[in-house]
């Protein structure tokens, strides 16, 4: 016999009140109403939970009866594949797109110095988390991918989209390597098939024959003076903007005029070493006053703490004059365009500059040998500024 809703709000006893098929209510003694099937599989009887009276009611209760009676025709136990799925379900909670990124950047942090992994965690936050975030990893579909990272480029920031595209890439390898997916959707997932051509406009450098104006402007700077320092010794050790105002005093061997920029601080993770010319210390003497009680040489006036913001050296090349005609970085370029029309063996140059050799052989005797030719070459540089400026 049938059951009925009357019949299921009026039971009173405990008891089990079968409905057919196998489908029944279990009323406990404590009261409470328990949606069964009873069912067997490979020889053995089991039972099927299908949920609680009322919150399911007599039509579901039946729905998911002939549901896991259909499972039980194809073969399959409607309990164990009841528990994959809750196992699967769980799996998928633990591995978002938002987990499984942290999980990868955390994986990484070593490798990464403390810049980079805070702007490749800040990319990942504005750009994909709001969207996909709290997504299933093994959920998300490549084109959807794709609609992230295009969204990016619309803004006008390609560079950034390419960047955001590249790690989202990075973190379905490591989750793939790693057991988090099965499989990796995006591995065919190329930049030039998703982002347009663009064209790559070089960093503004400064024309050679404005350089001795631009450093008497520099030596009567009335901005910070850290600032004014800091671009000199960019200046004077053709280093990057971002090593340079990252520089630490722990970092200097003065006794040996030598820079050692860490691994972890440098573009391409290998450690740098870097000769200082004697106007280069005048520089830092200058400087220790000023900040060599903390760690970083070059603090920020308002956040000592912290190093000189990524705008300071456009910002006061600006208050000079210079917007858009010459850019901190540029002056690597102007260092590499005067010294090989000097003469100076290209490779030294290059070692100078930290352009990494492929060949990991060739690079640790390129630097052993070079050391002391770059040490020359970087005294000349200095010499040559002192007499353009006086020019």
């Amino acid at each position: 016999m049938k059951l009925t809703d009357a019949q299921l709000r009026n039971l009173k006893m405990p008891g089990k009140y079968f409905d057919g098929h196998g489908l029944y209510l279990e009323l406990t003694p404590a009261g409470g109403r328990y949606w069964r099937m009873k069912y067997r599989f490979a020889g053995k009887e089991k039972r099927l939970a299908l949920g609680v009276y009322p919150t399911v009611g007599l039509k579901v209760a039946r729905q998911r009866a002939a549901a896991a009676r259909d499972t039980l025709i194809n073969g399959t136990d409607p309990g164990a594949e009841r528990k994959a799925a809750r196992t699967q379900a769980k799996h998928e909670a633990a591995n978002t797109l938002r987990a499984v990124a942290i999980d990868w950047m955390t994986h990484q942090r070593d490798r990464w110095g403390g810049g980079t992994a805070a702007s490749i965690r800040r990319s990942l936050e504005l750009h994909v988390f709001p969207e996909l975030g709290g997504r299933a990893l093994a959920s998300i579909r490549p084109g959807e991918i794709k609609d992230v990272v295009k969204a990016v480029e619309d803004t006008g920031a390609a560079d950034v989209a390419g960047r955001v595209l590249q790690r989202l890439k990075a973190i379905y390898r490591w989750a793939l390597t790693h057991e988090r997916i099965e499989s990796n959707p995006m591995i065919d997932l190329m930049p030039g098939e998703i982002l347009r051509p663009r064209h790559v406009v070089n960093r503004a450098a400064m024309p050679e024959d404005e350089l001795p104006a631009f450093l008497r402007k520099l030596d009567r700077y009335e901005g910070d003076i850290s600032t004014r320092c800091a671009l000199q010794l960019l200046i004077l050790t053709a280093a990057r903007p971002g090593e340079v105002r990252g520089a630490r005093w722990a970092e200097f061997n003065l006794d040996r005029a030598v820079w050692i920029i860490p691994a972890e601080r440098m573009k391409m993770r290998v450690g740098h070493q870097v000769p200082l010319s004697r106007q280069a210390l005048a520089v830092l003497d200058q400087m220790r006053p000023l900040s060599g009680h903390r760690d970083l040489v070059f603090p920020s006036p308002h956040y000592p703490g912290k190093s000189i913001s990524e705008n300071t050296f456009n910002s006061a090349l600006a208050r000079m004059g210079y917007k858009g005609s010459a850019t901190a970085h540029g002056f690597r370029a102007v260092f590499s365009t005067i010294a090989n029309g000097a003469h100076w063996k290209a490779d030294v140059v290059e070692r100078q500059l930290a352009h990494a050799e492929r060949d990991k052989v060739r690079a640790a005797y390129d630097r052993a040998t070079y050391t002391k030719e770059r040490a020359r070459l970087m005294q000349w540089w200095a010499d040559l500024l002192d007499e353009r400026r006086a020019q």
